[in-house]
């Protein structure tokens, strides 16, 4: 698991922040999913790094760069399906960073 320094550093970013909220609410900030999208892949919250990139307005790239960063720090993972790469959040450990700030820090 990764440091709590490592995890607030990886939200120490606007646009990571952005990221990860979206991802905490796929169909309410991505209404129309990738088409490639299995059914199953849909109903665990994945979403595709392309719809992110478009949410997001920054380059495929840089989009990419951010969710490598936030999976380091176990707030994401990724599952790859054919040529897709899907993102979705890990709640254990953004539980246990809430967990952390509300009753240590």
């Amino acid at each position: 698991m990764a440091s709590q320094v490592e995890i607030f550093k990886a939200l120490a970013n606007e646009a990571r922040l952005d990221i990860l909220r979206w991802l905490g609410e796929p169909d309410r900030y991505f209404v129309e999913p990738a088409k490639h999208a299995t059914e199953e892949i849909r109903n665990a919250g994945g979403v595709c790094v392309r719809d992110i990139h478009e949410k997001a307005n920054m380059s495929q790239s840089t989009v990419s760069h951010y969710l490598q960063i936030l999976q380091r720090a176990g707030l994401v993972e990724s599952e790859r399906v054919g040529q897709w790469t899907y993102y979705r959040r890990k709640e254990e450990t953004i539980k246990n960073i809430a967990h952390f700030i509300s009753e240590e820090l």
